[in-house]
């Protein structure tokens, strides 16, 4: 790792890791390239950023899930090579069903540079430990071990995944705000096309995108 980078689990051992592009549960349908190992790498301060929201929430009953981190910019190479593949549309129901794949670029679901590549943005949702205790601060179906719900799965591109989308159920709408509320109060800015995109002000590397591997 660059130095001023930490692992996740260094700081919040009990965050849910579910790194979405060392799989093959994504947008692309298969591991990412330079994701070597599953982990989530942060800055340290976005990662201690993360460890005083884990602290809330476990008063809450509920924890963190991280599906990205730290992005290394062959990563993001990849996915601009996938981009440029009309071809592959394997998982175009999946992910991107009311956007043409070509429309990607465009729409900014896909460019050249991401700040993930900075070191401190990071895409999570959260879950629930106990129901009777989270019940008292989000809304929906809640079970211990389900995620909250948010509306959309992680990655989904489209409108429904903007965080004010008012044509959602109430339920929906309060959780997002929630969750935003949330982590604004340990920094974190959202992406406001993604419910679940956050970067910690300011950054401690605004200006640079690092290209070591997740390993």
């Amino acid at each position: 790792m660059a130095a001023g980078f930490v692992t996740l689990a260094t700081l919040v051992p009990d965050a849910i890791q579910d790194m979405r592009y060392h799989g093959t549960d994504n947008f692309v349908g298969r591991p990412v390239a330079a994701y070597e190992a599953g982990i989530c790498i942060l800055s340290e301060p976005a990662a201690r950023a993360l460890q005083a929201v884990q602290a809330e929430l476990h008063l809450q009953g509920m924890t963190l899930k991280v599906f990205d981190c730290y992005r290394p910019q062959a990563a993001v190479d990849d996915f601009v090579r996938w981009g440029r593949d009309l071809s592959d549309q394997k998982t175009k129901p999946a992910f991107y069903p009311d956007v043409p794949k070509e429309a990607l670029f465009q729409r900014g679901y896909i460019a050249a540079k991401s700040g993930h590549s900075r070191g401190s943005t990071v895409d999570l949702t959260v879950v629930v430990l106990d129901a009777q205790r989270a019940g008292h601060v989000v809304r929906g179906p809640l079970a211990d071990g389900m995620d909250v719900d948010m509306g959309t799965p992680f990655d989904w591109f489209g409108t429904q995944s903007h965080t004010e989308n008012s044509a959602l159920s109430p339920e929906v709408q309060h959780n997002r705000r929630w969750l935003r509320t949330l982590l604004q109060r340990q920094g974190f800015r959202n992406l406001p096309e993604e419910w679940w995109h956050y970067t910690l002000q300011p950054e401690p590397f605004p200006e640079r995108y690092f290209n070591f591997s997740v390993r």
